[in-house]
Protein backbone atom coordinates (compact mmCIF):
# COMPACT_ATOMS: atom_id res chain seq x y z
CA UNK A 1 0.00 0.00 0.00
CA UNK A 2 1.09 3.57 -0.56
CA UNK A 3 2.30 5.58 2.37
CA UNK A 4 0.55 8.61 3.74
CA UNK A 5 2.73 11.39 5.06
CA UNK A 6 1.56 13.60 7.89
CA UNK A 7 3.17 17.00 8.20
CA UNK A 8 3.37 19.17 11.27
CA UNK A 9 3.92 22.78 10.27
CA UNK A 10 6.25 24.33 12.76
CA UNK A 11 8.26 27.13 11.22
CA UNK A 12 11.30 28.37 13.00
CA UNK A 13 9.93 28.53 16.51
CA UNK A 14 11.04 31.05 19.11
CA UNK A 15 10.83 29.55 22.57
CA UNK A 16 10.41 31.63 25.72
CA UNK A 17 13.33 32.42 27.95
CA UNK A 18 16.83 33.68 27.26
CA UNK A 19 19.12 31.47 25.23
CA UNK A 20 21.95 31.65 22.74
CA UNK A 21 21.18 30.96 19.08
CA UNK A 22 23.11 28.87 16.58
CA UNK A 23 22.94 28.97 12.79
CA UNK A 24 23.75 25.80 10.91
CA UNK A 25 23.70 24.65 7.31
CA UNK A 26 21.40 21.65 6.92
CA UNK A 27 21.05 19.39 3.87
CA UNK A 28 17.95 17.22 3.54
CA UNK A 29 15.89 15.30 0.96
CA UNK A 30 12.38 16.41 0.01
CA UNK A 31 9.71 15.53 -2.57
CA UNK A 32 8.92 18.37 -4.96
CA UNK A 33 5.75 18.25 -7.09
CA UNK A 34 5.54 16.95 -10.65
CA UNK A 35 2.81 18.61 -12.72
CA UNK A 36 0.59 17.60 -15.61
CA UNK A 37 -1.36 20.18 -17.54
CA UNK A 38 -5.02 20.33 -16.50
CA UNK A 39 -6.04 19.58 -20.09
CA UNK A 40 -3.87 16.45 -20.34
CA UNK A 41 -4.93 15.31 -16.88
CA UNK A 42 -8.63 15.60 -17.69
CA UNK A 43 -8.26 13.95 -21.09
CA UNK A 44 -6.37 10.96 -19.70
CA UNK A 45 -9.42 8.86 -18.72
CA UNK A 46 -9.54 5.68 -20.78
CA UNK A 47 -11.88 2.68 -20.65
CA UNK A 48 -10.79 -0.66 -22.04
CA UNK A 49 -12.76 -3.90 -22.27
CA UNK A 50 -9.53 -5.88 -22.11
CA UNK A 51 -8.29 -7.22 -18.80
CA UNK A 52 -5.49 -5.28 -17.14
CA UNK A 53 -3.39 -7.16 -14.61
CA UNK A 54 -4.25 -6.20 -11.02
CA UNK A 55 -0.97 -5.22 -9.39
CA UNK A 56 -2.25 -3.67 -6.17
CA UNK A 57 -5.39 -3.71 -4.06
CA UNK A 58 -7.66 -0.91 -2.92
CA UNK A 59 -11.31 -0.01 -2.36
CA UNK A 60 -14.05 -2.07 -3.95
CA UNK A 61 -17.74 -1.80 -4.82
CA UNK A 62 -20.19 -4.58 -5.76
CA UNK A 63 -23.10 -3.93 -8.13
CA UNK A 64 -25.35 -6.25 -10.15
CA UNK A 65 -22.94 -9.15 -10.30
CA UNK A 66 -19.82 -7.06 -10.95
CA UNK A 67 -17.00 -6.04 -8.60
CA UNK A 68 -15.20 -2.78 -9.26
CA UNK A 69 -11.75 -2.71 -7.61
CA UNK A 70 -9.73 0.49 -7.34
CA UNK A 71 -6.01 0.29 -7.91
CA UNK A 72 -4.81 3.29 -5.97
CA UNK A 73 -4.13 6.39 -8.10
CA UNK A 74 -4.37 4.33 -11.32
CA UNK A 75 -7.99 3.39 -11.94
CA UNK A 76 -10.68 0.73 -11.51
CA UNK A 77 -10.60 -2.94 -12.51
CA UNK A 78 -13.89 -4.47 -13.67
CA UNK A 79 -14.57 -8.03 -12.48
CA UNK A 80 -17.46 -10.10 -13.84
CA UNK A 81 -18.57 -11.91 -10.68
CA UNK A 82 -21.90 -13.31 -11.79
CA UNK A 83 -20.34 -16.71 -11.09
CA UNK A 84 -18.35 -16.16 -7.85
CA UNK A 85 -16.64 -19.51 -8.29
CA UNK A 86 -15.10 -18.25 -11.54
CA UNK A 87 -14.61 -14.44 -11.50
CA UNK A 88 -13.30 -12.86 -14.69
CA UNK A 89 -11.22 -9.71 -15.08
CA UNK A 90 -12.98 -8.05 -18.04
CA UNK A 91 -11.86 -4.43 -18.20
CA UNK A 92 -10.23 -1.37 -16.71
CA UNK A 93 -11.04 2.32 -16.25
CA UNK A 94 -7.81 4.28 -16.32
CA UNK A 95 -8.15 7.30 -13.98
CA UNK A 96 -5.16 9.15 -12.59
CA UNK A 97 -5.55 9.75 -8.87
CA UNK A 98 -8.45 7.39 -8.21
CA UNK A 99 -9.01 5.97 -4.72
CA UNK A 100 -12.76 5.70 -4.10
CA UNK A 101 -15.94 4.90 -5.97
CA UNK A 102 -19.68 4.58 -5.49
CA UNK A 103 -22.56 3.36 -7.68
CA UNK A 104 -26.13 4.68 -7.84
CA UNK A 105 -28.86 4.24 -10.46
CA UNK A 106 -26.54 2.78 -13.06
CA UNK A 107 -23.89 5.48 -12.63
CA UNK A 108 -20.39 4.91 -11.30
CA UNK A 109 -18.88 7.89 -9.47
CA UNK A 110 -15.13 8.00 -8.83
CA UNK A 111 -12.59 10.49 -7.56
CA UNK A 112 -9.59 11.57 -9.62
CA UNK A 113 -7.50 13.59 -7.15
CA UNK A 114 -9.45 16.88 -6.97
CA UNK A 115 -12.20 15.95 -9.47
CA UNK A 116 -15.30 13.72 -9.48
CA UNK A 117 -15.83 11.64 -12.65
CA UNK A 118 -18.95 9.67 -13.51
CA UNK A 119 -19.76 6.87 -15.95
CA UNK A 120 -22.85 5.16 -17.35
CA UNK A 121 -22.59 1.46 -16.43
CA UNK A 122 -25.84 0.24 -17.97
CA UNK A 123 -23.42 -2.20 -19.59
CA UNK A 124 -21.45 -3.06 -16.43
CA UNK A 125 -18.43 -4.39 -18.31
CA UNK A 126 -18.11 -1.34 -20.56
CA UNK A 127 -18.56 1.96 -18.68
CA UNK A 128 -19.15 5.10 -20.74
CA UNK A 129 -17.57 8.34 -19.54
CA UNK A 130 -20.28 10.95 -19.04
CA UNK A 131 -18.71 13.90 -17.28
CA UNK A 132 -16.47 15.48 -14.69
CA UNK A 133 -17.04 17.86 -11.79
CA UNK A 134 -13.84 19.81 -11.36
CA UNK A 135 -12.12 20.92 -8.15
CA UNK A 136 -14.69 19.37 -5.84
CA UNK A 137 -12.28 17.65 -3.43
CA UNK A 138 -10.09 19.91 -1.36
CA UNK A 139 -6.30 19.66 -1.36
CA UNK A 140 -5.93 16.10 -2.64
CA UNK A 141 -2.45 15.20 -3.89
CA UNK A 142 -0.64 11.91 -4.56
CA UNK A 143 1.40 10.36 -1.78
CA UNK A 144 5.10 9.53 -2.24
CA UNK A 145 6.37 5.99 -1.80
CA UNK A 146 9.97 6.79 -0.95
CA UNK A 147 9.55 7.65 2.73
CA UNK A 148 10.56 11.31 2.41
CA UNK A 149 8.44 14.34 3.15
CA UNK A 150 6.38 16.54 0.81
CA UNK A 151 7.15 20.20 0.14
CA UNK A 152 3.97 21.58 1.68
CA UNK A 153 5.36 25.10 1.74
CA UNK A 154 5.28 25.04 -2.05
CA UNK A 155 1.87 23.40 -2.24
CA UNK A 156 0.21 25.80 0.18
CA UNK A 157 1.21 28.71 -2.05
CA UNK A 158 0.27 26.96 -5.29
CA UNK A 159 -2.27 28.80 -7.46
CA UNK A 160 -2.93 26.03 -9.99
CA UNK A 161 -1.23 27.78 -12.88
CA UNK A 162 1.29 24.98 -13.47
CA UNK A 163 -1.33 22.23 -13.76
CA UNK A 164 -2.32 19.27 -11.58
CA UNK A 165 0.13 17.66 -9.15
CA UNK A 166 0.38 14.02 -10.29
CA UNK A 167 3.64 12.89 -8.68
CA UNK A 168 6.83 13.76 -6.86
CA UNK A 169 10.52 14.19 -7.62
CA UNK A 170 13.01 13.66 -4.81
CA UNK A 171 15.54 16.48 -4.52
CA UNK A 172 18.25 17.50 -2.10
CA UNK A 173 18.11 20.92 -0.42
CA UNK A 174 20.58 22.89 1.62
CA UNK A 175 19.33 25.61 3.98
CA UNK A 176 20.60 27.71 6.85
CA UNK A 177 18.54 27.26 10.01
CA UNK A 178 18.74 29.12 13.29
CA UNK A 179 17.65 27.69 16.62
CA UNK A 180 18.17 28.31 20.31
CA UNK A 181 20.70 26.14 22.07
CA UNK A 182 18.41 25.60 25.07
CA UNK A 183 15.43 23.31 25.04
CA UNK A 184 14.77 19.70 24.18
CA UNK A 185 16.02 17.79 21.14
CA UNK A 186 12.45 18.01 19.78
CA UNK A 187 12.44 21.80 20.07
CA UNK A 188 15.90 22.14 18.57
CA UNK A 189 15.12 19.92 15.60
CA UNK A 190 11.94 21.60 14.36
CA UNK A 191 13.46 23.18 11.29
CA UNK A 192 12.59 23.75 7.69
CA UNK A 193 8.87 24.17 8.60
CA UNK A 194 8.32 20.44 8.51
CA UNK A 195 8.39 17.39 10.73
CA UNK A 196 7.43 14.18 8.94
CA UNK A 197 5.58 11.19 10.29
CA UNK A 198 4.90 8.15 8.14
CA UNK A 199 2.30 5.44 8.20
CA UNK A 200 0.81 2.84 5.89
CA UNK A 201 -2.48 1.18 5.07
CA UNK A 202 -4.78 3.96 6.17
CA UNK A 203 -8.02 4.69 4.45
CA UNK A 204 -6.42 6.05 1.38
CA UNK A 205 -6.29 3.61 -1.08
CA UNK A 206 -8.26 4.45 1.07
CA UNK A 207 -12.33 3.89 3.33
CA UNK A 208 -18.21 3.32 4.01
CA UNK A 209 -20.70 0.88 2.95
CA UNK A 210 -24.19 1.90 2.07
CA UNK A 211 -26.08 0.54 5.04
CA UNK A 212 -29.10 -1.55 4.21
CA UNK A 213 -28.87 -1.67 0.41
CA UNK A 214 -28.85 -5.06 -1.29
CA UNK A 215 -26.25 -4.55 -4.01
CA UNK A 216 -28.55 -5.86 -6.72
CA UNK A 217 -30.84 -2.86 -7.04
CA UNK A 218 -30.04 0.78 -7.62
CA UNK A 219 -27.13 1.21 -5.20
CA UNK A 220 -23.80 -0.61 -5.01
CA UNK A 221 -22.21 -2.00 -1.86
CA UNK A 222 -18.85 -0.63 -0.75
CA UNK A 223 -16.36 -2.10 1.66
CA UNK A 224 -15.76 -0.62 5.09
CA UNK A 225 -12.60 1.24 4.01
CA UNK A 226 -14.47 3.58 1.68
CA UNK A 227 -14.50 7.37 1.97
CA UNK A 228 -17.68 7.52 -0.18
CA UNK A 229 -21.21 6.91 1.09
CA UNK A 230 -24.68 7.45 -0.38
CA UNK A 231 -27.84 8.68 1.29
CA UNK A 232 -31.03 9.66 -0.51
CA UNK A 233 -29.96 11.64 -3.61
CA UNK A 234 -26.57 12.60 -2.23
CA UNK A 235 -22.99 11.38 -2.32
CA UNK A 236 -20.98 12.08 0.83
CA UNK A 237 -17.20 12.05 0.66
CA UNK A 238 -14.68 12.49 3.48
CA UNK A 239 -11.21 13.59 2.39
CA UNK A 240 -8.60 15.67 4.23
CA UNK A 241 -10.75 16.52 7.27
CA UNK A 242 -13.65 17.75 5.12
CA UNK A 243 -16.99 16.30 4.08
CA UNK A 244 -18.17 17.06 0.55
CA UNK A 245 -21.87 16.72 -0.32
CA UNK A 246 -22.71 16.09 -3.99
CA UNK A 247 -26.30 16.28 -5.26
CA UNK A 248 -26.95 13.40 -7.68
CA UNK A 249 -30.63 14.10 -8.36
CA UNK A 250 -30.16 16.04 -11.59
CA UNK A 251 -28.78 15.16 -15.00
CA UNK A 252 -25.28 15.94 -13.70
CA UNK A 253 -23.77 15.92 -10.20
CA UNK A 254 -23.66 19.29 -8.45
CA UNK A 255 -21.73 20.31 -5.37
CA UNK A 256 -24.63 20.85 -2.96
CA UNK A 257 -22.96 22.87 -0.18
CA UNK A 258 -19.54 24.21 0.71
CA UNK A 259 -17.19 21.59 2.12
CA UNK A 260 -17.96 20.89 5.78
CA UNK A 261 -15.02 20.80 8.18
CA UNK A 262 -15.10 17.60 10.23
CA UNK A 263 -11.50 17.47 11.45
CA UNK A 264 -9.90 14.44 13.04
CA UNK A 265 -8.49 13.27 9.66
CA UNK A 266 -11.61 11.25 8.80
CA UNK A 267 -10.62 8.01 7.06
CA UNK A 268 -13.83 6.03 6.46
CA UNK A 269 -17.57 6.61 6.27
CA UNK A 270 -20.51 4.21 6.66
CA UNK A 271 -24.19 5.02 6.19
CA UNK A 272 -26.69 3.47 8.61
CA UNK A 273 -30.29 4.67 8.68
CA UNK A 274 -30.05 8.48 8.45
CA UNK A 275 -26.63 8.72 10.07
CA UNK A 276 -23.05 8.71 8.87
CA UNK A 277 -20.56 6.80 11.00
CA UNK A 278 -17.03 8.04 10.39
CA UNK A 279 -13.79 6.39 11.43
CA UNK A 280 -10.89 8.61 12.50
CA UNK A 281 -7.50 7.90 14.10
CA UNK A 282 -8.88 8.90 17.49
CA UNK A 283 -12.46 7.68 17.46
CA UNK A 284 -15.82 7.16 15.77
CA UNK A 285 -17.79 10.29 14.86
CA UNK A 286 -21.54 10.18 14.17
CA UNK A 287 -23.34 12.79 12.05
CA UNK A 288 -27.05 12.87 11.27
CA UNK A 289 -28.02 13.47 7.63
CA UNK A 290 -31.75 13.58 8.31
CA UNK A 291 -31.41 16.97 6.65
CA UNK A 292 -29.08 15.87 3.83
CA UNK A 293 -27.73 19.38 3.19
CA UNK A 294 -27.07 20.13 6.83
CA UNK A 295 -25.17 17.22 8.38
CA UNK A 296 -25.43 17.57 12.16
CA UNK A 297 -22.89 16.36 14.70
CA UNK A 298 -24.37 13.77 17.06
CA UNK A 299 -21.47 12.40 19.10
CA UNK A 300 -17.96 11.02 19.14
CA UNK A 301 -16.59 7.91 20.79
CA UNK A 302 -12.91 8.31 21.66
CA UNK A 303 -10.47 5.41 21.60
CA UNK A 304 -6.75 4.76 21.58
CA UNK A 305 -4.91 6.18 18.60
CA UNK A 306 -5.41 3.93 15.57
CA UNK A 307 -6.83 3.50 12.08
CA UNK A 308 -10.44 2.43 12.21
CA UNK A 309 -13.23 1.47 9.82
CA UNK A 310 -16.75 0.96 11.21
CA UNK A 311 -19.84 -1.02 10.18
CA UNK A 312 -23.28 -1.05 11.82
CA UNK A 313 -26.15 -3.53 11.98
CA UNK A 314 -29.18 -3.65 14.29
CA UNK A 315 -27.96 -0.57 16.20
CA UNK A 316 -24.64 -2.25 17.02
CA UNK A 317 -21.45 -0.65 15.69
CA UNK A 318 -18.27 -2.66 15.14
CA UNK A 319 -14.99 -0.73 14.98
CA UNK A 320 -11.51 -2.10 14.34
CA UNK A 321 -8.29 -0.36 15.33
CA UNK A 322 -4.97 -1.57 13.98
CA UNK A 323 -1.38 -0.68 14.71
CA UNK A 324 0.89 0.44 11.92
CA UNK A 325 3.65 2.88 12.78
CA UNK A 326 2.19 6.34 13.46
CA UNK A 327 -1.35 5.22 12.78
CA UNK A 328 -2.04 2.85 15.61
CA UNK A 329 1.09 2.29 17.63
CA UNK A 330 0.42 -0.94 19.55
CA UNK A 331 -3.39 -1.01 19.56
CA UNK A 332 -5.09 -3.89 17.72
CA UNK A 333 -8.68 -4.18 18.83
CA UNK A 334 -12.28 -4.82 17.89
CA UNK A 335 -14.58 -2.46 19.77
CA UNK A 336 -18.35 -2.91 19.88
CA UNK A 337 -20.87 -0.16 20.74
CA UNK A 338 -24.61 0.16 21.23
CA UNK A 339 -25.61 3.08 18.96
CA UNK A 340 -29.38 2.90 19.39
CA UNK A 341 -29.01 6.43 20.78
CA UNK A 342 -26.59 8.08 18.36
CA UNK A 343 -26.18 11.03 20.71
CA UNK A 344 -24.91 8.76 23.46
CA UNK A 345 -23.26 5.54 22.19
CA UNK A 346 -22.50 2.95 24.86
CA UNK A 347 -19.41 0.78 24.86
CA UNK A 348 -20.26 -2.92 25.08
CA UNK A 349 -16.96 -4.77 24.85
CA UNK A 350 -13.44 -4.62 23.40
CA UNK A 351 -11.52 -7.62 22.09
CA UNK A 352 -7.81 -7.89 21.35
CA UNK A 353 -7.01 -8.71 17.74
CA UNK A 354 -3.83 -9.42 15.78
CA UNK A 355 -3.92 -6.53 13.28
CA UNK A 356 -7.50 -5.98 12.08
CA UNK A 357 -8.47 -3.84 9.10
CA UNK A 358 -11.70 -3.94 7.08
CA UNK A 359 -14.82 -5.68 8.33
CA UNK A 360 -18.38 -6.51 7.33
CA UNK A 361 -21.59 -7.67 8.99
CA UNK A 362 -24.48 -9.69 7.53
CA UNK A 363 -27.41 -10.86 9.60
CA UNK A 364 -25.32 -11.36 12.72
CA UNK A 365 -22.29 -12.87 10.99
CA UNK A 366 -19.20 -10.70 11.41
CA UNK A 367 -16.25 -10.85 8.99
CA UNK A 368 -12.93 -9.26 9.99
CA UNK A 369 -9.70 -8.94 8.01
CA UNK A 370 -7.39 -10.02 10.82
CA UNK A 371 -4.47 -12.40 10.37
CA UNK A 372 -6.17 -13.31 7.11
CA UNK A 373 -9.94 -13.60 7.59
CA UNK A 374 -11.85 -14.34 10.79
CA UNK A 375 -15.59 -15.04 10.89
CA UNK A 376 -17.75 -14.81 14.03
CA UNK A 377 -21.30 -15.36 15.14
CA UNK A 378 -21.98 -11.87 16.54
CA UNK A 379 -25.55 -12.35 17.77
CA UNK A 380 -24.29 -11.80 21.31
CA UNK A 381 -21.36 -9.36 21.36
CA UNK A 382 -20.41 -10.48 24.86
CA UNK A 383 -19.68 -14.03 23.68
CA UNK A 384 -18.26 -13.22 20.25
CA UNK A 385 -14.76 -14.64 20.80
CA UNK A 386 -16.22 -17.96 21.92
CA UNK A 387 -18.26 -18.12 18.73
CA UNK A 388 -15.63 -17.95 16.01
CA UNK A 389 -16.91 -19.81 12.98
CA UNK A 390 -13.78 -19.89 10.82
CA UNK A 391 -10.27 -18.55 10.40
CA UNK A 392 -8.44 -18.45 7.07
CA UNK A 393 -4.78 -17.35 7.10
CA UNK A 394 -1.96 -17.07 4.59
CA UNK A 395 -2.97 -13.69 3.20
CA UNK A 396 -3.28 -10.13 4.51
CA UNK A 397 -6.92 -9.13 4.16
CA UNK A 398 -7.72 -5.46 3.53
CA UNK A 399 -11.52 -5.21 3.18
CA UNK A 400 -14.65 -7.31 2.72
CA UNK A 401 -18.14 -7.18 1.23
CA UNK A 402 -20.65 -9.83 2.37
CA UNK A 403 -23.62 -10.28 0.03
CA UNK A 404 -26.11 -13.05 -0.66
CA UNK A 405 -24.07 -15.68 1.23
CA UNK A 406 -20.86 -14.83 -0.63
CA UNK A 407 -18.03 -13.03 1.14
CA UNK A 408 -15.77 -11.00 -1.18
CA UNK A 409 -12.39 -10.11 0.36
CA UNK A 410 -9.65 -8.04 -1.24
CA UNK A 411 -6.23 -8.98 0.11
CA UNK A 412 -2.56 -8.63 -0.71
CA UNK A 413 -2.64 -11.84 -2.74
CA UNK A 414 -5.89 -11.32 -4.60
CA UNK A 415 -9.68 -11.34 -4.49
CA UNK A 416 -10.81 -14.20 -2.23
CA UNK A 417 -14.43 -15.40 -2.15
CA UNK A 418 -16.15 -17.65 0.38
CA UNK A 419 -19.54 -19.34 0.43
CA UNK A 420 -21.12 -18.87 3.87
CA UNK A 421 -24.61 -20.19 3.07
CA UNK A 422 -23.89 -22.92 5.62
CA UNK A 423 -22.20 -21.28 8.61
CA UNK A 424 -21.07 -24.69 9.81
CA UNK A 425 -19.22 -25.30 6.54
CA UNK A 426 -17.81 -22.05 5.13
CA UNK A 427 -15.86 -22.75 1.95
CA UNK A 428 -13.31 -20.89 -0.17
CA UNK A 429 -14.78 -20.91 -3.68
CA UNK A 430 -12.33 -18.82 -5.74
CA UNK A 431 -9.20 -16.68 -5.76
CA UNK A 432 -8.47 -14.07 -8.43
CA UNK A 433 -4.74 -13.39 -7.98
CA UNK A 434 -3.01 -10.03 -7.71
CA UNK A 435 0.17 -10.06 -9.79
CA UNK A 436 2.97 -7.85 -8.46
Amino acid sequence: MKKLVFVLFAGIIAFSGCADTVTETVTYMINEPVFMSAKSFRESVNVTTKAVVISNYGKMCFFNGYIYISENEKGVHIIDNRDPSSPKNVGFIEMIGNADLAIRNGKLYADSFIDLIWFDISNPASPKLEGRLENVFQGVVPMPENGFGIDYRYINNYDGSEGIIVGWKLNSRTEEVTYETEGSWWERNIWGNQIFFETTDMASPNSGSFGGNKGGGSVGINGSMSRFALYDNYLYSVINNYMSVIDLSGSEPVKAVENIYIGMNVETIFNYKDNMFMGTPTGMIIYSVADPLKPEYMSMVWHVFGCDPVVVEDDIAYVTVHSDNFCGQNANDLMIYDVSNVKSPKHIVTYAMTKPKGLGIDNGTLFICDDGLKIFNAKDPQTLMANRLAHYSGMEGFDVIPFNNVLMMIADKGLFQYDYSDLNKINLISVLPIVR
